[in-house]
């Protein structure tokens, strides 16, 4: 990372690289984050999950709200794409490993929030709205929002993700008997299950994203809801649908549960962390619209979520399923050919939203596949506008195949090369250049941030209440 200063802030280091596979250019964004290295079985379920066309949508009010043993399930087991949103960022909250509180331990837990999606696979969102501490009931949090915009965010992000499922954390209907921004959370997502598809609400965000009705909203209830095992256990859940999200992957050599263990070990600030269970355990959902699935454990069962869900799949979906049984985990190299097909044919289908995510998919796959190592990395992690920085990159192809290196380019740092360097096998391409921040780099600062009256609408709501 990057610190763009006049004293202060972070700023994340992009570094782009294109490269040729089998004469079809493909551009490998990698953030300024240590370069993935999947290995082949994480490279198989990868091209699972491009066979997959489901959304899900988790809501909650707080970084550390979520289940991440739901999250991890849905997103590696099921491969559906997973997004949690938090409505706040955890301004209010505690900290246990430092002093930054408020707007910094927001910074912070935004962090931790990221990094426990890097490791379950989920996908992260939020709102604007303010983590102000602990609130009696719902009715004072929506008070104290400024709730038609945090609704706004709700339906972007359900317009954004197009979730066919919606899960709430919370229960909607308990207003007073939990904290506060816990109901509101669930009743917002209640509230705009429906009228996200409604083209008149928010029409300006129709612009980016198409107005979008999910099809099943559940609360994602537990014992603590029942307060305690004991009463949980003897309570009717013949209503309830179960999923058992105890599985093992045997390609990672670990079971949903310890993955969603690492995933909440991130929440560092907050004290939460364990090393993990192993065994059945049984996640219950309560349907609050839509239809019941007819299996009852089966968030999806009844809804097509195949390639022949979109205009122009069939042909992908014959594809994939192709790509899944010739799949070589000796030697992943052999589905390139195959998956650049697949990166053309993917390209013809019409819905665009789908047809974004993969994209993105299939690239990473081919980049995995290729067993590419690329990387820029800085010994300096802030700076001033207008100040030269030495940059070292590294690409390395560790497989077998035809590749060439065409160009360099950076995100908010001037490099732009052009070269034809074609890579040999296991053979490292190194390469340092003096680059300059551009003078007209903004200095760094969260995003949300800044824009100051926000903060000052909030902290005026509070005094008057």
């Amino acid at each position: 990372m990057l610190l763009i200063c006049n004293n202060l802030i972070y700023k994340s280091l992009n570094k782009f690289f294109a490269l040729v596979f089998i004469l079809i250019f493909f551009n490998n964004n990698l953030n300024g984050q240590a370069p993935k290295k999947p290995t082949s079985g994480e490279i198989y379920q990868m091209m699972e999950k491009l066979g997959f066309l489901g959304s899900v949508l988790y809501v909650a009010a707080h970084p550390d709200d979520e289940n991440t043993r739901l999250i991890s399930y849905l997103a590696n087991d099921k491969k559906a794409m997973t997004t949690y949103l938090a409505l706040t960022r955890g301004d209010g909250g505690q900290n246990l490993i430092g002093p930054e509180m408020s707007e910094l331990l927001g910074v912070i837990r935004t962090q931790e929030l990221l990094m426990a999606r890097s490791v379950d696979n989920g996908r992260q969102m939020f709102t604007r709205a303010n983590d102000f501490g602990y609130s009696k009931n719902a009715e004072e949090t929506i008070k104290i929002w400024d709730t038609e915009k945090v609704k706004a965010d709700v339906v972007w992000a359900i317009r954004r993700t197009r979730p066919d499922v919606i899960i709430n954390r919370f229960d909607h209907r308990t207003s007073g008997e939990t904290h506060g921004h816990h109901t509101a959370s669930a009743q917002l997502s209640y509230e705009l299950f429906d009228k996200a598809g409604d083209k008149n609400i928010n029409p300006e965000q129709l612009k980016y994203v198409s107005a979008w009705q999910p099809k099943r909203l559940f609360f994602n209830t537990s014992w603590w809801f029942y307060g305690s095992e004991d009463k949980f256990n003897k309570a009717d859940k013949s209503k309830l649908m179960g999923m058992d999200v105890g599985v093992y992957f045997p390609l990672l050599g670990k079971s949903n549960t310890e993955i969603a263990a690492e995933s909440r070990s991130n929440h560092k600030c907050q004290g939460f962390g364990s090393t993990g269970t192993r065994g059945s355990q049984m996640e219950y959902l309560e349907l609050l619209k839509g239809d019941m699935p007819p299996s009852k454990s089966d968030i999806f069962d009844g809804i097509n979520t195949t390639w022949t869900r979109v205009e122009g799949g069939t042909p992908v979906k014959a594809m994939v399923e192709q790509a899944i049984k010739n799949y070589d985990f000796k030697n992943p190299a052999a589905s390139i050919p195959l998956l650049v097909e697949l990166y053309t044919a993917i390209q013809k289908v019409k819905d665009p939203f789908w047809r974004e995510i993969k994209i993105n998919e299939i690239k990473n796959l081919i980049s995995a596949c290729a067993g590419m190592y690329l990387e820029a990395k800085t010994n300096v992690h802030k700076v001033t506008k207008g100040e030269n920085i030495t940059v070292d990159f590294e690409a390395i192809s560790r497989l077998d195949l035809n590749a060439s290196l065409i160009s360099i380019k950076g995100e908010g740092i001037d490099i732009d090369t052009t070269m034809s360097y074609k890579l040999t096998t296991n053979d490292p391409f190194k390469w340092s250049c003096q680059a300059a921040i551009p003078a007209t780099t903004s200095y760094s600062a969260p995003y949300w941030l800044l824009k100051r009256e926000l903060w000052a609408y909030i902290m005026s709501q509070i005094r008057k209440s």
